[in-house]
């Protein structure tokens, strides 16, 4: 039978149809696949993305080819033989996806791959003119200087959901003084240092969003599966049911079980801070490891770099467990990854006269040395008092390097400050003993400060210190018979100065236990 339709709209049917038929056959890679990319050396490289169903995907790079089919969800997945590293003067890679469709990505470098992720401060970026609350210190030379074309950088952009998104949006971007004024200041610093030492190529990706609870980057199974942080979790999706039976729901009107808000410092706890609004916000748990972390694994990754405390303060894990959520963190994304146990490194939180900023956030961020293959870099000279995001953000580069250089990369250097070990009473003095002394034990410009001691009153006074051998000596003639100490115990120490020869800096730390009060936290029971 001849067809009734005319010549236009044969053609327009044709065109349609061939648009439907490339929509279906598009094999569409994640983003994290394309031009300007590094890929980690040294690891099987997962290569992933979505086609048709049942449509056969090959993978090409130099004269390796691998094949794999997507699932009934349309996803796929192939590993690439484990790559190794060429260095700065090796030149690029292509590399071929193809199914019913073919893409090229072009100018693939093989190096080093670091995920930058946590709050305001690793969003910071290098110039002030991309954010407001940011900007380098010595911003125009920086700039200027940053002439890495082996260094790349990928933002992801920011999603929050209740839900695992199924892709991520942002481009690699090759570092040049044109480029460089967008990239995380410490994603950045961290990638320069570590590339003048290692000569190869280095990518960051930053996944990072300003005033994030740490809950937030966790997934929903490993929230659920602890007893602890389960009921953040039920809060949270309490507060959702609530809104979506009534979008006009007041905090007045939640249901019997639901944890009302208790305002701290101004601020209200992290499940209830969205409520009446469909859109889940950054300190609600689950969403950014949904919108800005799952979308990444298992891109291959060498690390994490961590820059995140201040928003626990006021939020619903509480001061108190605040190690415990981080610590949970870390162990869920290692688990999701599937690389082992890699490397994790956290910037600590600097000084600063805000209550966010105090001993006992710091002391909490320090749990996460009981876990394997992390590190803490100290960064107490580098706070502002009024300000929350320090400019100088070059020492954390530096310091978080030599982490990576010592436990990374196997070089043999000195990468941490002294570290509190044990104390021994002796004629009305405490001496303390410390690991990490490397070359010795140092009191910059001056006698020791910040040192206090206190006795079985646990009322503490200011002492004095002073350095005997690999030990340091505390006493007052206010405490006749000591029995703790504590150093830098205060939210703004300024001047503290105990570090050792290799120019690292001690953390403020307190040999005691007793109850830390602090004026506007709440801490959970």
């Amino acid at each position: 039978m001849k067809s009734k339709l005319k010549p236009k709209a044969h053609h327009l049917l044709a065109i349609l149809l061939a648009a439907a038929s490339a929509a279906r056959a598009n094999v569409t890679p994640s983003p994290l696949f394309s031009d300007h990319m590094v890929i980690q050396q040294g690891f099987a490289v997962p290569v992933f993305g979505t086609a048709d169903p049942g449509e056969a995907v090959t993978v090409s790079l130099g004269t390796e080819k691998q094949t794999a089919t997507a699932g009934p969800d349309g996803k796929w997945m192939v590993k690439l033989a484990i790559q190794k590293a060429a260095g700065l003067d090796a030149p690029p890679a292509e590399l071929t996806i193809a199914g019913k469709n073919s893409i090229t990505v072009h100018d693939v470098l093989i190096g080093e791959v670091w995920l930058g992720s946590g709050q305001s401060n690793m969003e910071f970026s290098v110039s002030a003119k991309v954010k407001a609350f940011a900007g380098l210190t010595d911003e125009a030379a920086e700039i200027a200087a940053a002439n890495y074309p082996k260094i790349r950088m990928f933002t992801v952009r920011q999603v929050k959901s209740a839900t695992p998104a199924a892709t991520l949006s942002g481009t690699w971007e090759v570092c040049s003084p044109q480029t460089v004024p967008a990239f995380s200041a410490v994603g950045y610093l961290f990638a320069r240092d570590l590339q003048k030492e290692i000569k190869q190529p280095v990518g960051i990706i930053t996944s990072a969003f300003g005033a994030s609870t740490a809950e937030s980057w966790i997934s929903r199974e490993a929230l659920s599966a602890d007893p602890a942080l389960k009921p953040m979790l039920d809060n949270f999706d309490g507060c959702l049911a609530a809104f979506k039976a009534n979008p006009a729901v007041t905090i007045a009107q939640l249901p019997p079980g639901i944890h009302k808000p208790v305002t701290i410092n101004g601020r209200i706890p992290a499940a209830t801070a969205a409520l009446g609004n469909p859109v889940p916000d950054q300190h609600q748990p689950t969403v950014l490891f949904n919108g800005m972390i799952a979308p990444i694994i298992p891109y291959a990754i060498r690390g994490a770099l961590w820059y995140q405390g201040e928003s626990i303060v006021g939020g619903d894990a509480g001061l108190s467990i605040f190690g415990h959520v981080t610590n949970t963190l870390v162990t869920d994304w290692r688990k999701r990854w599937g690389e082992g146990d890699f490397p994790f490194y956290i910037a600590q939180i600097p000084g600063q006269q805000n209550v966010s900023n105090n001993p006992r956030v710091r002391e909490q961020q320090a749990e996460l040395l009981k876990l394997p293959n992390t590190g803490i870099a100290v960064i107490m000279d580098t706070g502002e008092a009024k300000n929350v995001h320090p400019h100088n953000k070059a020492p954390l580069g530096d310091r978080l390097t030599k982490i990576a250089l010592a436990n990374a990369y196997d070089q043999k250097i000195e990468y941490s400050g002294p570290v509190y070990d044990s104390l021994k009473v002796e004629s009305g003095a405490i001496r303390l003993k410390f690991t990490h002394v490397g070359a010795g034990l140092a009191a910059k410009d001056g006698d020791l400060k910040w040192f206090q001691i206190a006795g079985v009153d646990q009322k503490f006074v200011t002492a004095t210190a002073k350095i005997d051998g690999d030990t340091i000596v505390v006493s007052s003639p206010d405490v006749k018979d000591p029995v703790a100490v504590r150093y830098g115990w205060d939210n703004w120490p300024a001047g503290m100065n105990l570090w050792n020869k290799d120019g690292l800096m001690a953390s403020p730390f307190r040999t005691d236990t007793w109850k830390y009060p602090i004026e506007g936290i709440v801490e959970a029971p």
